[in-house]
């Protein structure tokens, strides 16, 4: 554990709990990709398998189950509840998730750090992870009425793994045989995919205007 791992963490926890608030007090999902939601709740379902089977720390469990149980909440609401489901803008939510899905398990059966199923779920859950989020912007630059609690959540759920790339950096240096490089590679491209959102963010923070993307 070091600070930017830390913070990383923090920044997740902070984007799940920015859109349970949403969610649930506001009763309205307008503007959140389903799809990504439920691409998410895959991606912690192949991660987590060992939840129950290896122990690491406190730290490390109570964050699993926060992660689980909150991505299954989040589809849950979004399918499920009477109001919420309401407010679910599902003529624009039309990226076919499933393409991504696919792809992404065959790569993991081909490159993995051991030939597994832990491991091989655990490689498919970093390659499906880091394109995840395609989904959620497609949709905010099909509707472009980006709520702020929408524009937030985007933005922490980015800043995360921007965090755990500099804590890959601080483990280089001070953990030599600290090289994990699906992690690496699969983070990089998965922050790369946000350049374009975090810039037109920083611009409408900048100039006090509400942020939209272009179409």
């Amino acid at each position: 554990m070091n600070i930017f791992r830390l913070v990383g963490d923090m920044t997740h926890l902070a984007s799940v709990l920015v859109l349970l608030l949403k969610i649930h007090t506001i009763k309205s999902c307008a503007g959140v990709s389903l799809k990504t939601q439920e691409l998410y709740a895959i991606v912690f379902a192949t991660r987590y398998l060992d939840l129950f089977t290896q122990y690491v720390s406190l730290y490390n469990t109570l964050m699993k189950l926060i992660f689980l149980v909150s991505s299954f909440s989040i589809v849950w609401y979004m399918r499920r509840h009477k109001i919420v489901r309401r407010s679910y803008d599902k003529d624009q939510d039309t990226f076919r998730h499933y393409f991504l899905i696919v792809p992404c398990l065959l790569l993991a059966l081909v490159i993995n750090e051991k030939f597994t199923f832990k491991e091989v779920m655990w490689a498919f859950s970093l390659y499906l992870e880091a394109v995840a989020i395609l989904p959620q912007l497609v949709l905010l630059q099909r509707t472009r009425n980006i709520d702020n609690l929408t524009g937030q959540y985007v933005f922490l759920l980015g800043a995360y793994r921007s965090f755990y790339i500099l804590n890959w950096i601080y483990r280089y240096f001070t953990q030599p045989h600290s090289v994990h490089w699906i992690s690496w590679v699969s983070g990089l491209v998965q922050t790369l995919l946000y350049a374009d959102f975090f810039y037109y963010y920083f611009q409408s923070w900048k100039n006090n205007v509400k942020l939209e993307l272009p179409a």
